[in-house]
């Protein structure tokens, strides 16, 4: 929901801070890939109820996120960076929701069920809308440098990440506060849903934009 002020906010920071990798010739893709590895420690620190090394796992995959965009900008912004990066960023996301399924299956598992269902309508809605709006060029002014058409919502990347910390700081209560995040989270997805039905069903068919005239 915030997302768009804090990248600009944050963006100049960010910039500033990366300049020393730059120099150093790290790429935003190593970046990122570190980040996954580190993210996905998340998994056995749950699992083994170490909340707090899961919590660290999460904040330094998050900041390696912020890193990865700011390095790409100041050397070369690539699809092929920005795929890796937002894959590499959902299964992120859903191995948090896991990592408590695996904690303790029989307190968390039907929430932590919940929470990967209900990601799955929020990433659906997401990218399934930013293919369409790439190929109908649909202008995104509040990501100018991302790869892919951001579709914002009540619950996007900020969102999320305070979840994770909630879910870490008080796990005892991960079945109160998981379904509340899950209903936000399929509260974003039904709103993009209809939003970007709604956009995409007033614009033609790229078909029938590339069609000759007179065909």
């Amino acid at each position: 929901m915030i997302d768009a002020m804090l990248y600009h906010r944050l963006r100049p920071v960010l910039d500033s801070v990366v300049k020393p990798l730059v120099r150093a010739g790290i790429s935003a893709n190593t970046v990122t890939t570190v980040g996954f590895v580190i993210g996905l420690g998340v998994l056995p620190a749950l699992a083994w109820q170490h909340y707090d090394l899961a919590l660290l796992c999460i904040l330094l995959n998050r900041l390696s996120d912020g890193l990865d965009g700011a390095i790409a900008r100041q050397t070369q912004v690539t699809d092929a960076g920005g795929y890796l990066d937002s894959v590499m960023d959902f299964i992120f996301y859903s191995a948090v929701p896991f990592g408590f399924l695996l904690a303790d299956p029989s307190a968390f598992g039907a929430v932590a069920g919940l929470l990967m269902f209900s990601f799955m309508g929020t990433a659906a809605t997401f990218l399934a809308f930013a293919i369409l709006a790439g190929k109908h060029g649909i202008a995104n002014p509040n990501y100018p440098n991302k790869s892919l058409h951001y579709m914002g919502g009540i619950t996007e990347g900020f969102e999320t990440i305070v979840a994770f910390i909630v879910f870490c700081l008080w796990p005892a209560v991960f079945p109160v506060t998981g379904s509340i995040f899950a209903a936000l989270c399929w509260l974003t997805a039904l709103t993009r849903l209809y939003l970007g039905f709604q956009t995409l069903r007033r614009l033609p068919s790229v078909g029938e934009k590339e069609s000759p005239e007179g065909s």
